[in-house]
């Protein structure tokens, strides 16, 4: 049994739901860092700079199995709705600008649940839960304010995506920010909000930064920070972790200043592992972001606050056989943090469609003994179990032609609701 953030995440519900009734609100700050890998925070590699983040997690608890899915729509559909994706039909690759789909709007998510319970909620950064129809939107979805961009990949300066603008300010396209770099823009919006919180609601602000997905691009003084790194893109990457890192060193200092950190759990969580391809590291851990090795579905996350019980612990979870049924994604080796690679498991998914690998994580992290011979018995248990599991899978929502009404030339080049 795997300890899984986006289920944290709801069980945090439960318990705020009993403080409240208490009459002792606490604050949640839930961010999220995009595409980080587990060998790309100083926790894990003394080479990288990251003292805030460092300090957060040895301060709280760190949840050293805590797992995600290994693509961004798939675990963020999670953190909100608390189900697995294969229960709403996002079990596929991430949601695409042009495609008709969202998050189920018939599934009370995170933020409608809290506003129930009386908390102001605010989110500021990457939604890519869908933004077809308005109602999939997040102010139509329980927060009381969005500030970020709909969908993925998007420039940090100009704010663009394939060529078109995506980035809001609640509803209205915001224009006024081309050459902000968004790690910066986010972490004033989110002090703003935190400035001008009344203390005595409750809040939660959802912070899904852009950092530190592709496009590869920082300030040139972050960069700077990191001159015995030889590779240019993974030396920028670095920077964009230390960028990250500060906007965190920043947020807790308001937090403190506005006299709320006392009262605040904070929940840090990757979306899914590294991209090895765009220069995220996960080693020792096997693979990253499109595998469901360790390396793509182990996340870095921990806990921080004052109500926490085991503050300066590390929690391992409970549970040590790990099951792969069929293919395991893109990447199946081991990758340095400068090892540039174009190991691409790109071959038939067929082949791959009665094979087992089973892992003993407890004494082999890095996946690199497979059992499933070995342990013909535990495969057997473990098959049933993820059989049992396909039975309630609904099929995947994934179209694969572009929605014509989708084309951002329709609403002023921005991407925009309104067409499903």
């Amino acid at each position: 049994m795997f300890v899984h953030l986006f289920c944290t995440v709801w069980v945090v519900v439960s318990l705020c739901d009993g403080v409240a009734a208490a009459g002792s609100p606490r604050h949640i700050v839930f961010i999220v860092a995009d595409d980080l890998g587990w060998n790309d925070v100083g926790l894990h590699n003394p080479d990288m700079i990251t003292p805030n983040i460092d300090r957060l997690a040895r301060e709280g608890v760190i949840l050293n199995q805590s797992y995600v899915q290994p693509l961004c729509s798939p675990s963020r559909s999670a953190f909100m709705s608390g189900y697995y994706p294969f229960k709403t039909g996002l079990q596929h690759m991430v949601i695409l600008n042009y495609q008709p789909v969202c998050l189920p709007l018939n599934i009370t998510i995170l933020p409608q649940k809290l506003k129930e319970l009386g908390y102001a909620t605010h989110i500021v950064g990457k939604w890519h839960n869908g933004f077809c129809s308005w109602n999939c939107t997040p102010t139509y979805r329980g927060f009381d304010s969005f500030f970020g961009y709909y969908n993925a990949q998007e420039d940090y300066y100009t704010h663009t995506t394939a060529g078109f603008l995506d980035y809001r300010n609640n509803t209205s396209p915001e224009r006024t920010e081309n050459g902000t770099y968004s790690t910066f823009q986010f972490t004033d919006v989110a002090i703003d909000i935190i400035q001008r919180h009344d203390k005595n609601q409750p809040l939660f602000l959802y912070l899904p930064f852009q950092a530190v997905h592709a496009p590869i691009e920082v300030p040139p003084q972050y960069e700077a920070l990191y001159p015995n790194v030889k590779t240019e893109d993974r030396r920028k990457f670095c920077g964009m972790v230390s960028a990250l890192d500060e906007a965190v060193g920043n947020i807790t200092k308001t937090l403190t200043d506005s006299g709320l950190m006392d009262d605040t759990l904070i929940l840090f969580t990757a979306d899914n592992g590294g991209w090895i391809t765009e220069h995220g590291n996960n080693y020792p851990l096997r693979g990253g972001k499109f595998t469901v090795y360790e390396g793509g579905t182990r996340a870095v996350a921990f806990l921080h606050g004052s109500g926490l019980e085991n503050n300066g612990t590390v929690f391992d979870g409970v549970g040590d056989y790990k099951l792969i049924d069929g293919y395991p994604g893109l990447y199946t080796g081991w990758y340095k943090p400068e090892q540039v690679t174009s190991d691409l498991n790109l071959t038939n998914i067929k082949d791959w469609a009665t094979k087992y690998q089973l892992f003993n994580l407890k004494d082999d992290p890095t996946e690199h003994n497979d059992l499933s011979t070995s342990h013909p018995d535990i495969v057997k248990q473990l098959a049933a179990r993820l059989a049992w599991y396909e039975k309630q899978a609904v099929p995947p929502n994934y179209p694969l032609l572009p929605d014509p009404k989708s084309n951002p030339q329709l609403y002023g080049n921005v991407w925009s609701p309104g067409w499903c």
